[in-house]
C-alpha cells in the first residue's frame, strides 16, 4: 500500500564502547520532515559452475538518506555535523568538522490511515545544503536538505547480525501495539527469537 505522508523525524546520539558497540541516547526531534529519500547499495558476488550461475550473494553495503526538512536548529546542527556553537549562540562550521553517526527514526502514513515506522541504526550526515532565492512576485520557501550515509551498526543484534534498519507497519498481524506506542521512547532493539512465520501484508504493500 502506498504511503502518503511523512512525519515524526527523530534522531538519537550514539556512544560507543572500546569495541565500537553502540549505545543509543533518548531520541530527540530532528526537525519537521518534508521528504525522505532512501537508496541502498549492495555488495554482489556470483559463483559460476557448469557454465552457469550456481550461487548469487547480495549483501547490504551502504545506503544514502536525503532529508528535506523545514529547518535545522543550532543544537541539532551541532549534533549531526560536528559544528560548534560559540558563546554568542552562533553556529560555527569549520573545515575540520565531522559529525558522529546517529540513529534516525521516522514514520510514513499509508492511505489506510496506518503508519509504517523506521529506525536507521547508524547514519553519518554531511553539511546541510541551503537553497536561497530573493523575494519576487510570489512567495517561495527555501528549506535545507541534509544527506547522510547509512551504515550497518557495529553491535550485534539478538540474531548475531549487524542490522542497519528496523521497520514495522502498524496494524500488521503479529505486531504488538506496545512496540508502536514506544517507537520513539528509545531506538528499537531486535529481541527474542526470530519469527520465521510469514507476515501477511495487504496486497500491494512494499517495504522501503
Amino acid at each position: 500500500m502506498a504511503t502518503i505522508g511523512l512525519d515524526k523525524l527523530f534522531y538519537s546520539k550514539i556512544t560507543e564502547d572500546d569495541n565500537g558497540n553502540e549505545t543509543y541516547a533518548t531520541p530527540q526531534v530532528l526537525a519537521k520532515a518534508m521528504t525522505a529519500d532512501l537508496s541502498v547499495e549492495l555488495n554482489e558476488a556470483t559463483l559460476y559452475a557448469d557454465d552457469g550461475a550456481a550461487e548469487v550473494v547480495k549483501e547490504f553495503k551502504s545506503g544514502t538518506l536525503s532529508l528535506g526538512v523545514d529547518d535545522i536548529g543550532a543544537p541539532v546542527a551541532s549534533d549531526l555535523t560536528g559544528s560548534t556553537i560559540d558563546t554568542n549562540g552562533v553556529v560555527i562550521s569549520a573545515s575540520e568538522d565531522g559529525g558522529d553517526p546517529v540513529a534516525v527514526g521516522f514514520r510514513a502514513k499509508k492511505s489506510n490511515g496506518k503508519y509504517r515506522y523506521y529506525w536507521l541504526y547508524r547514519v553519518k550526515f554531511g553539511i546541510p545544503a541551503t537553497n536561497l532565492a530573493t523575494k519576487g512576485d510570489s512567495i517561495t520557501f527555501s528549506t535545507p536538505t541534509i544527506e547522510g550515509t547509512i551504515m550497518r551498526r557495529n553491535k550485534l543484534d539478538a540474531f548475531g547480525k549487524h542490522p542497519w534498519k528496523a521497520e514495522v507497519t502498524e496494524g500488521t498481524e503479529g505486531v504488538d501495539q506496545s512496540v508502536i506506542d514506544g517507537w520513539y521512547d528509545e531506538v528499537y532493539e531486535p529481541v527474542g527469537e526470530l519469527n520465521l512465520s510469514p507476515i501477511h501484508l495487504p496486497s500491494g504493500d512494499v517495504t522501503m
